[in-house]
């Protein structure tokens, strides 16, 4: 566990912003510098392409006190980049914060003020959501489909601003997990959580990392490593399945026997099997997300490598 040296950590993870970093410089060290206390802004490059590398490490030139680089080697992804975040944070509180400015750094002391209500974790809703109508359903659906089958219950668990108490991000470092959702795993971990509405603004500059593959591979990461659900629902729905189809043979087997071999129906029958097969080739390939976390599990690679972390060195460990 890292020495907790400041009052809160800023945890940014980075990847390919060169156009937003410039401005969202000038706008968060103010903001951290009136709410008082000692603070660090932890910035997490993951192998960006473009010049963010080169802007961080003069930011880092400009706050040498306040600031850590920590630049990966490749790209291993943004959850990847908050776990390293955490791991170097020093702070008694830490934040997470996107770096494309979607959510102003401005509301900083609001998710403060909820944690000096009492609060180890506090999520966030965005008030106004600048993103495209895709993204929003395919993000209530998720929501919905998540607190159908696991026990945590968040409004948006899209927004990467957040707040968690020391002794969570501890918790979170101890886990050796290779692919989790940290605000869910948070979650778990907290005593008193909460939620705030926040603003929320349209990107400064780019376009968002997140593909409609990478949202549904993150959602798949949330439900197979929160819950057993989808495979007890799988056992109870090929039970049905099992019942369901020894009817249907014993009733054509009768029909056989009393009426003689019957043709009509046939198209029906192919219907049927098709759907049967799409359900279970679904099941295997759901069968398969699990055990692949495993497989991936037991290799125990590595979730990221640092190439150089800019920064003072710290006073304990």
């Amino acid at each position: 566990m890292r020495t907790s040296d400041r009052d809160l950590s800023v945890v940014i993870p980075v990847y390919n912003e060169e156009a937003s970093l410039p401005t969202l410089f000038e706008r968060l060290y103010p903001v951290l510098a009136r709410q008082g206390g000692s603070y660090e802004v932890v910035f997490v490059d993951d192998g960006s392409r473009d010049r963010s590398a080169a802007l961080l490490r003069q930011v880092f030139a400009s706050y040498p006190d306040v600031t850590r680089v920590i630049l990966f080697q490749s790209n291993f992804g943004q959850h990847a980049a908050i776990l390293a975040g955490f791991e170097y944070a020093r702070g008694q509180r830490v934040i997470t914060l996107d770096a494309d400015l979607q959510n102003p750094p401005e509301e900083i002391p609001r998710l403060l003020q909820a944690m000096d209500q009492g609060h180890d974790y506090v999520g966030t809703i965005r008030r106004t959501r600048h993103d495209h109508l895709w993204r929003k359903a395919a993000s209530r659906v998720m929501n919905r489909v998540r607190e159908r089958i696991t026990r945590i219950h968040m409004t948006d668990q899209g927004c990467m601003l957040r707040a968690y108490d020391r002794t969570i991000v501890d918790a979170v470092n101890q886990c050796e997990e290779i692919h989790t959702f940290i605000p869910a795993l948070a979650y778990l971990f907290a005593t008193r959580p909460t939620e705030i509405e926040v603003d929320h603004h349209e990107r400064v500059a780019g376009q968002s990392k997140y593909s409609l593959y990478k949202l549904i591979r993150l959602n798949f990461d949330l439900v197979t490593g929160f819950s057993l659900v989808p495979l007890q629902f799988f056992s109870l729905f090929g039970i049905g399945l099992a019942l369901s189809s020894g009817i249907l043979v014993l009733y054509l087997a009768i029909q056989r026997i009393f009426m003689g071999p019957q043709v009509e129906g046939v198209f029906t029958l192919f219907g049927i099997v098709l759907f049967l097969i799409g359900v279970l080739l679904f099941g295997i390939g759901l069968l398969g997300e699990y055990i692949g976390r495993i497989y991936q599990q037991v290799q125990k690679r590595p979730r990221y490598l640092i190439g150089a972390i800019l920064g003072k060195p710290e006073s304990g460990a």
